[in-house]
């Protein structure tokens, strides 16, 4: 098993490609923006001869989306996430926008729905979806118990937590799904967050104030 991690956008914000023994792959929250960044990623799954089996999301926002038209096309795989998403992707042109990048971003859509209690599973590994609403209405976490890790999204970062000022944001849920739905994973549980380096549970319960 191995975890690729790639940073993209002006946003930095991370993209993980987890592959299994069989070179069976997964992409988690496509962020690849720019041309050079969705060659980047198709290129290492080309160039490695992986096989790409699912495209999901842990939310919906913009710098967590950006690849989603690409890799669909590219790849034939449809991106799945949480409906309750959903309706940021209408707006993706009008909010990339803002930042000057309307022109490098492409109206893109999902192919499914995940929910609490969905299951994952990629060869030998298997992702438990859990709902984290607070960054999002839609946020979602994937759970590899017996690997020892979680995909995370913005819900939590090393030191700090995701921003709750955004539409459809709570701050009293993102802190009750901090403390119920990570902080309660095993303490040595290694996070990958949307942005910055991986920690772990521990490290995080001892050193995030928000925890």
């Amino acid at each position: 098993m191995q975890i690729k991690q790639f940073t993209f956008n002006p946003f930095q914000e991370n993209t993980y490609l987890l592959i299994n023994d069989q070179k069976e792959c997964i992409i988690i929250d496509p962020g690849c923006l720019f041309v050079e960044e969705k060659e980047k990623l198709a290129n290492y799954i080309t160039n490695n001869g992986l096989t790409l089996k699912r495209l999901i999301v842990t939310h919906l926002h913009l710098d967590h989306s950006f690849g989603i038209h690409y890799i669909s096309e590219k790849f034939g795989v449809k991106a799945e996430a949480s409906q309750k998403d959903e309706f940021l992707l209408a707006d993706i042109k009008k909010q990339a926008s803002l930042f000057g990048l309307c022109d490098d971003v492409e109206d893109c859509e999902l192919g499914g729905y995940l929910k609490e209690g969905d299951i994952i599973q990629l060869g030998e590994i298997v992702l438990h979806v859990r709902e984290v609403p607070g960054h999002s209405p839609g946020g979602l976490l994937y759970y590899a118990p017996k690997n020892g890790f979680a995909f995370v999204g913005d819900t939590i970062f090393q030191g700090s937590i995701g921003r709750t000022d955004l539409a459809g944001g709570s701050y009293s849920e993102l802190i009750k799904n901090i403390h119920e739905k990570i902080m309660s994973l095993p303490p040595e549980t290694v996070i990958y967050a949307g942005h910055g380096p991986r920690t772990t549970v521990d490290k995080e319960l001892e050193s995030n104030p928000y925890c």
